[in-house]
């Protein structure tokens, strides 16, 4: 007589657990960011944040409460939430992608994050707003003051360095800061020991530059002329 085959047993596969990145200071330090399933979200590792803001502490003295940011790119919103944890006094998030949006307004609510803004918006066309909103009468222009610290982190090979650099430099106080992320280095030395930079690098000075894995980054700086 044959014996009968038992049934297969069935693994029940656990969902995968959504990719995460987390906020490394400040009040809300080792709160975990959801990263979402979309197409060019690239968030900052945590260990080059951990960089990136111990270099700014040092710069601004620790000054957060007198920083206003501007997080253009926010994708999760790692660098413009690990501002605010630190006590920026507001921090305005530009993306483009609406599930990305819905994702950093949870955040924000999760948080009770009162200094975050978050807009839907084109980056470019976000910075040209901006800028011409300058040019209202100081007393409505509450809203609408530069910028001392900007996070620039855009998708990469599309050319937004070029296009959004002179815009962040109109919107930048005098000794304000940018942090730009890049597939590249934004000045190295050439064979013959020269230092090559993009046209577009003419403005700038690297006050703060490194490297981890593929991904470059750097703090800039308006040159003083």
């Amino acid at each position: 007589m044959k014996q009968s085959k038992k049934p297969a047993a069935v693994h029940h596969q656990r969902p995968a657990q959504p990719r995460q990145v987390r906020i490394i200071g400040g009040q809300w330090k080792r709160t975990p960011l959801a990263v979402i399933d979309c197409e060019g979200l690239r968030p900052t590792p945590d260990r080059v944040r951990e960089t990136v803001f111990n270099w700014l502490t040092h710069i601004l003295d620790g000054r957060w409460s007198a920083v206003r940011c501007l997080d253009l790119f926010a994708g999760t919103g790692a660098l413009g939430f690990e501002a605010a944890s630190r006590g920026a006094a507001e921090v305005l998030m530009i993306e483009h992608n609406t599930p990305a949006v819905r994702q950093l307004e949870a955040t924000k609510a999760k948080l009770d994050a009162g200094s975050v803004q978050i807009l839907r918006g084109d980056a470019a066309t976000t910075l040209q707003t901006l800028v011409g909103k300058l040019g209202v009468p100081p007393e409505n222009r509450t809203e609408n003051a530069r910028f001392n610290l900007i996070f620039l982190d855009p998708p990469y090979h599309q050319g937004w360095l070029a296009k959004t650099l002179p815009l962040c430099e109109r919107l930048l106080t005098e000794h304000g800061l940018i942090y730009v992320e890049s597939e590249f280095a934004l000045i190295e030395a050439d064979d013959a020991g020269e230092i090559a930079a993009p046209e577009w690098m003419a403005d700038w000075q690297v006050v703060r530059a490194d490297k981890a894995g593929i991904v470059f980054y750097h703090l800039l700086q308006r040159k003083q002329h």
